[in-house]
């Protein structure tokens, strides 16, 4: 690994006017379906999880020596070409008041930390398939966060066999009890035995409903492959 950190200057990398929406949309659902990567700080490379907070700011557990540092990049998932690298910024929080459900919510997906600190992770700046992103382009806020834990609870409660069938659909995973622990306009994350799964939504969730029909689509691709499969067995 290198200790040299991303240079972020936009240069002739910058996003084109014309594609901004496309781009900035697929830098999105890049952003969302990894959770797990790297981070730089004072030439070290830590691994670390994250969850995305419903403003879309960055949420993990860190180390001391993260919060005191003052030129931090991270790599999702690592700092291959094909990645994304990130320039941000640290502001540590508590794990009791009002943040407390933030630190909860990691937890929801990832189980217990190893460090007892916390932090709000601001991206700054973002390089993403040769392109150069504004931080506040990625964090987007989750238009489902008003109903995001009733609409868990409802898939979880009642349609867990239509979740385990898009899990494997997508991710080509049995997932023996798979958990909906997250719910945004952009697709779904689903908590398997040892790592968060992500389902992508296309087109885009307009609501709970439409979220419902997302998933049970998703569903329906793998029965119909398990159904094409049967039939060319009987062929």
């Amino acid at each position: 690994m290198t200790d040299e950190h991303e240079d972020f200057t936009p240069e002739e990398h910058a996003v084109d006017e014309s594609m901004l929406d496309d781009s900035v949309i697929d830098a999105c659902r890049y952003l969302r379906a990894h959770l797990t990567g790297l981070i730089s700080f004072d030439g070290e490379f830590v691994p670390i999880k994250l969850v995305i907070a419903p403003d879309g700011v960055l949420v993990a557990p860190v180390m001391v020596a993260m919060l005191r540092s003052f030129d931090i990049a991270l790599f999702l998932p690592d700092e291959g070409e094909d990645s994304m690298h990130m320039q941000v910024t640290l502001e540590e929080i508590s794990e009791k008041g009002e943040q407390a459900a933030l630190c909860d919510r990691w937890r929801i997906y990832h189980g217990e930390p190893e460090d007892v600190r916390w932090a709000r992770i601001t991206i700054d700046a973002a390089k993403f398939r040769g392109l150069m992103f504004d931080g506040i382009a990625l964090m987007r806020p989750n238009p489902l966060a008003d109903v995001e834990a009733k609409l868990c609870r409802r898939i979880n409660d009642e349609m867990r066999e239509t979740l385990k069938a898009a899990v494997a659909s997508v991710a080509g995973l049995e997932v023996e009890d798979p958990r909906l622990v997250g719910v945004d306009a952009l697709g779904f994350d689903v908590r398997g035995r040892f790592d968060v799964v992500r389902l992508p939504a296309d087109p885009p969730i307009a609501d709970g409903d439409d979220a419902v029909d997302a998933l049970e689509e998703l569903a329906a691709t793998a029965e119909e492959g398990d159904a094409e499969s049967d039939a060319a067995e009987q062929d």
